[in-house]
C-alpha cells in the first residue's frame, strides 16, 4: 500500500509540475479536468452526479472555465445568477424528485470545486507567477507532512477530536512553521538559482498562512466525508483516493495564496 501510495504520488507530482510550468490553456484545461471530475465526486456524495441536478452543475463549470479561456471573468457574476435559476428550476419543476439539501449541494460544489481549483492557474498567470503557484502546494502538501511528523513525535493535544483523532495542535503548529519555513527556502532557491529578488518573509508569511487554511480545507473535506460515511471520495489516485481526498487542502489554499500575493505585492 505505502509503495503504491507513494508511487502514485510521485506521477502526480510530474504531471502537475509539467502543467502547471507550461501553464496558459494547458493548465486551465487540466484544471478543468480536474473540477469535473472533482465535482462528480461530491455529487455522487449527494446521489445527483447522473441526473440533472448535476448536469446543471457540470454545465456552470464548462461555462466558468471557457469565461477564463476568453478572459471574461467579469461576467461571473452573471454566471453565479444564471447558475442559481437554472438549478433552483430543475428543483422546482421536478419536485420532488430532489431533496433542498442536494440543491444546496450542487450550488456549493462549484464554488467549492471548479472556482476555488481555478486559482491555481490564476496564481500561475501573475508576475512570477511560475514560482507563486509553487507555494500553494508547499504551503498545502507541505504543511501536511510538516504536521504529520511533528504530531507524531510531540504531539499530545487533539485539534478536533470527532471530526479528525490523529490531528493534534501540535502538528498543526509544526506544519504551519514547516510551510513557513519551505517558503523561505524556495525564495533563498529561486534567488540564488533563478536570479531573482524576492523576499524570503514574504514568501514565508505567505506559505505560513496557506499552511494555516490549508488545515481548514484539509477538515471540511473529512466532515463531508464523515457526514455520509465514506472513507475517500473516489479512487482515482492509487492510495490516496479521489481528486478531492488528495486536492481538498489545495482547494482552500489556492485562492488564499493568490490573494495574499497580489494583496502584499
Amino acid at each position: 500500500m505505502f509503495k503504491t501510495r507513494l508511487l502514485s504520488g510521485i506521477v502526480l507530482v510530474i504531471v502537475l509540475a509539467a502543467v502547471v510550468g507550461y501553464g496558459g490553456n494547458v493548465l486551465a484545461l487540466f484544471l478543468a479536468a480536474i473540477s469535473l471530475i472533482g465535482l462528480k465526486e461530491l455529487y455522487k456524495v449527494a446521489e445527483v452526479h447522473n441526473r440533472w441536478l448535476g448536469a446543471a452543475g457540470y454545465l456552470a463549470a464548462v461555462l466558468y472555465y471557457a469565461l477564463i479561456f476568453t478572459g471574461r471573468l467579469d461576467h461571473m457574476t452573471m454566471l453565479s445568477i444564471l447558475f442559481l435559476v437554472l438549478v433552483m428550476a430543475v428543483y422546482v419543476f421536478s419536485f420532488p424528485a430532489y431533496r433542498a439539501e442536494q440543491v444546496t449541494t450542487i450550488y456549493f460544489g462549484f464554488f467549492y470545486v471548479a472556482v476555488m481549483l481555478s486559482y491555481i492557474y490564476q496564481t500561475r498567470m501573475l508576475e512570477d507567477g511560475a514560482v507563486l503557484v509553487c507555494l500553494i502546494f508547499l504551503s498545502s502538501w507541505g504543511c501536511d507532512t510538516c504536521a504529520y511528523c511533528v504530531g507524531m513525535l510531540i504531539g499530545k493535544h487533539k485539534m478536533a477530536p470527532k471530526l479528525s483523532p490523529k490531528k493534534s495542535v501540535e502538528g498543526g503548529i509544526g506544519g504551519i512553521v514547516g510551510a513557513a519555513l519551505l517558503g523561505v527556502l524556495l525564495a533563498l532557491g529561486v534567488n540564488a538559482w533563478a536570479g531573482m529578488s524576492v523576499s524570503p518573509i514574504y514568501y514565508g508569511v505567505i506559505c505560513g498562512a496557506g499552511g494555516a487554511i490549508s488545515q481548514v480545507g484539509d477538515l471540511a473535506a473529512s466532515a463531508i466525508k464523515r457526514n455520509h460515511e465514506i472513507k475517500d471520495y473516489g479512487n482515482l489516485i492509487p492510495g490516496h483516493g479521489g481528486i478531492l481526498d488528495r486536492f481538498d487542502s489545495v482547494i482552500f489554499t489556492a485562492p488564499i495564496i493568490y490573494y495574499l500575493a497580489t494583496f502584499l505585492a
